[in-house]
């Protein structure tokens, strides 16, 4: 889960700091500096991988933990006593009654139900801070503002920046200069001093892992970085990492597996719409595309496709737009995103098929450079989640 749910992965040359047209965090001369392979990515030019590689970095993330600039990211404040409320408005989710410093998974959706971004939010108390996809952000932040803008301030923070710490030593590694780190469980955040840094920190992130995101002044954050990458245990990993740590997390990318043309339920997300915001709960509809989003919720059999997992009987990569087809060759869906796991060394790879194919067990072909590739429809995540939850 989390944040972050970004575009597809370009397969650009290497990219130059100067590079015009091209936005870059506040980390981008570290990086360049550290011998990474810089692409462009949502505006951005971004680090793919350094120079251990995409596996190394992969594994290190599994077995110790890792450090990803997602700066790129769109972060914002909504403020007033009616933010909770109006905010609701937008997404299919429960906003008035999430405690104070819990963390939520939201969907942002359009008129006909199809998800304009997917998103994280946080009650902070004083507001709610929320957290968007960085290819999505100028369009999230306009259309928020243009919905919900006269009944509660809306305001973006471009001056922060935004650390991903990612791994199963990343709670112990990061305990060493933020006292009462471990209070966090997953899915809660709070403000903490990081050696005199503030910093607004969540226990999520995008890799099945236990791990962190800490939003911090970009004015600071190099000083940060410094000092985390001197611990035992982290080193950096770019976005190629990103990526295959959340496909084996069964996560979804956002311009991949789910978009506009998407509803949470084709997209195998209901379980991220709250009771109390379903047919018969107190505040059932209420959102943009409610008829529709409803009645798949309560009617399944009103689906004509649904997102599932899916492994290779072969040891073939297969990638997004691949076509998928059943035994007698008819297509009945294609595939939004795929690689071969570097944790399972196997093909892994997520997609849309018609319902009747979406059974687990079920045998599906994938279309490879015109070759059939055998696939089985399996259960996500494919890689047990890790998350601190007690």
């Amino acid at each position: 889960m989390a944040l972050a749910m970004e575009h597809a992965l370009p397969r650009e040359n290497t990219v130059s700091a100067t590079t015009d047209n091209l936005l870059t965090t506040p980390l981008h001369d570290m990086h360049i500096g550290m011998g990474a392979r810089m692409v462009p990515f949502a505006g951005y030019s971004m680090p793919v991988q350094y120079d251990k590689g995409l596996m190394a970095e992969h594994l290190h993330t599994r077995r110790a933990a890792s450090l990803f600039d997602v700066s790129h990211m769109g972060q914002l404040r909504l403020e007033g006593p009616d933010a909770a409320a109006a905010f609701e408005t937008l997404m299919p989710v429960d906003v008035i009654d999430l405690p104070e410093g819990r963390q939520r998974y939201g969907l942002l959706l359009n008129e006909d139900g199809g998800i304009i971004d997917d998103l994280m939010f946080v009650n902070r108390g004083v507001d709610i801070f929320v957290i968007v996809n960085g290819a999505c952000k100028h369009g999230d932040i306009a259309h928020i503002q243009a919905r919900i803008g006269q009944r509660c301030t809306v305001t973006p923070m471009p001056e922060m920046a935004l650390l991903a710490l990612q791994g199963p030593l990343a709670a112990a590694s990061l305990a060493r200069v933020a006292p009462g780190i471990d209070r966090l469980v997953f899915m809660t955040g709070a403000r903490f001093s990081i050696c005199g840094t503030d910093c607004f920190v969540t226990r999520s992130g995008y890799t099945g892992e236990d791990g962190f995101e800490i939003s911090v002044h970009q004015s600071e954050v190099q000083m940060l970085v410094n000092i985390l990458l001197m611990l035992p245990d982290i080193e950096l990993a770019g976005l190629g990492a990103r990526n295959s740590l959340r496909l084996e997390a069964g996560l979804c990318l956002y311009g991949n597996d789910i978009d506009t043309t998407t509803t949470p339920a084709e997209a195998a997300l209901g379980w991220a719409v709250q009771k109390v915001r379903r047919s018969g709960g107190a505040r059932a509809g209420g959102f943009p595309g409610a008829a529709k989003v409803l009645e798949q919720l309560s009617n399944p059999a009103a689906l004509t496709r649904k997102r599932v997992g899916l492994v290779g009987l072969e040891r073939i990569p297969v990638r997004e737009h691949a076509e998928l087809h059943d035994g007698a060759g008819q297509r009945i869906g294609e595939v939004t995103s795929g690689l071969l796991s570097p944790t399972l060394d196997k093909p892994v790879a997520m997609g849309y098929v018609n319902p009747a194919n979406a059974t687990l067990g079920t045998r599906v072909q994938a279309l490879v450079r015109g070759k059939p590739v055998p696939m089985e429809v399996s259960a996500m995540p494919f890689v047990p989640a890790r998350y601190h939850r007690v």
